[in-house]
């Protein structure tokens, strides 16, 4: 087995040379981070199941004509993307309040916003991935008008898009991330998705229930991470065996109950 080249690590993924120029293949970890990365943990199984999760959004996306880097899934943990540059903007798609945006600005938690939001973040660890404007975007030239008129387009498009889908399975689509990269055919380039799509970019909520089916449980120490994260999947039929219904309403109940041990001996 020959030994791959390894271009860049990061939080939850590893990329390494593809077999092809213009080709990289991309490794998900079972590593998981929060509050750039001040805070460092496992959820065993993640990347497993992001690999599935996010194939299947990328594949979906496809069909309604969203350019993506996904080309195929190569095994369990690891897909065959095509090579971009990397625009260096985190774009955050919001439709009701959670997170950040609530500490700010004092929403509270889950209330829906008046539309959809978009907003950008600076793509920099050391400087805690500052919010910026479209003006400092065009101002240090980190994409052209251009760019950011397809990066919005496409990000309400995807948005619309995941609302549905993820609303046939009863689960709220809260917000989520987005990157983007440059494709290049030689001195032309356009913008393609990029990244992934799981539930460590995007904020899910069971809608009976509002239990969150996403990486705030690792935020928050809610425990119950793994189940929540293959309850997505298993909701999105990608599990072997499981229908593609949402079935009964997920109940972490017994993971919590798992994680704090036996309830105290009455005297």
């Amino acid at each position: 087995m020959s030994r791959r080249t390894k271009l860049y690590e990061g939080k939850a993924k590893i990329l390494y040379e593809g077999p092809e120029p213009g080709t990289l293949i991309q490794y998900f970890k079972d590593d998981a981070t929060a509050f750039n990365a001040e805070k460092k943990g496992t959820i065993n199984g993640k990347g497993v199941i992001n690999n599935r999760i996010s194939e299947h959004v990328f594949t979906r996306l496809a069909h309604i004509g969203i350019p993506t880097h996904f080309i195929r899934r190569l095994n369990m943990r690891e897909q065959l993307i095509r090579q971009v540059d990397i625009i260096p903007l985190e774009v955050v798609v919001r439709n009701v309040a959670a997170g950040s945006i609530s500490k700010r600005l004092g929403i509270p938690e889950g209330e829906p916003l008046p539309h959809t939001l978009i907003e950008y973040y600076f793509k920099d660890d050391a400087l805690g991935d500052p919010l910026v404007a479209e003006e400092h975007i065009a101002c240090f030239n980190w994409a052209s008008n251009e760019e950011m008129h397809d990066i919005s387009s496409m990000a309400i498009r995807i948005n619309d898009f995941m609302c549905g889908m993820f609303a046939a399975i009863d689960i709220r689509l809260v917000d989520f991330k987005l990157e983007f990269g440059r494709l290049y055919d030689g001195d032309y380039s356009r913008v393609i998705l990029a990244d992934e799509i799981s539930p460590d970019g995007c904020r899910l909520w069971d809608m009976a229930t509002g239990e969150k089916l996403d990486k705030d449980r690792f935020r928050r120490d809610l425990g119950g991470e793994e189940e929540a994260y293959r309850e997505v999947a298993r909701r999105l039929g990608l599990l072997n065996g499981d229908d593609t219904g949402p079935g009964e309403v997920f109940d972490l109940s017994h993971a919590r109950s798992r994680l704090r041990g036996p309830p105290p001996l009455k005297k």
